[in-house]
C-alpha cells in the first residue's frame, strides 16, 4: 500500500526470520501479523499476533523462509522498519527498528510515532 517499487515495506533479520520459522510451524501458523495500537505511556504500542488466515488487505512480506502480515491499519507507520530478534541474558524478544517513530518511553514498550503529515512527505521522497 505505501511501498516502493521493488522494495520491501519492512527489513527482517536473519535472527528474526528463525525465530518467526520457529513460530510459524507450531500448529501450522501462515506466519505473524504486526500492527500498532493506542497504550503505552509514550502513547502507541506495537501488536504482534499468530495468523492462521491470510487478511487479502494486509501487506505481506516474505524473507529468509518468514512470513510477516502488516495490517493495513499500520502500513504507513511502520514503512522502513528493521525487525530484529535479539537475546540477552534477561531476556529474548522482537526488537522494531524504525526510523518512523519520534519518541519511545524508557521501558521501549511504547512509542510515538512522527506527524503523520511528515511521515507521507518522507516516504513520498523515498518513491522520488
Amino acid at each position: 500500500m505505501f511501498g516502493i517499487p521493488g522494495k520491501q515495506a519492512i527489513s527482517i533479520t536473519p535472527a528474526a526470520a528463525a525465530q518467526i520459522q520457529r513460530l510459524m510451524a507450531r500448529e501450522g501458523h501462515q506466519g505473524l501479523r504486526i500492527g500498532i495500537k493506542k497504550g503505552g505511556c509514550a502513547g502507541m504500542e506495537y501488536t504482534m499476533d499468530y495468523v492462521s488466515e491470510i487478511n487479502p488487505h494486509d501487506e505481506i512480506v516474505e524473507q529468509d523462509g518468514a512470513r510477516v502480515m502488516i495490517a493495513p491499519t499500520a502500513q504507513m507507520f511502520l514503512f522502513g522498519t528493521e525487525i530484529d530478534y535479539e537475546t540477552s541474558l534477561l531476556e529474548a524478544g522482537f526488537k522494531f527498528r524504525n526510523p518512523n517513530v519520534a519518541d519511545a518511553c524508557g521501558c521501549g514498550e511504547s512509542i510515538k510515532f512522527k506527524d503523520v503529515a511528515e511521515l507521507a512527505g518522507t516516504q513520498a521522497k523515498a518513491q522520488g
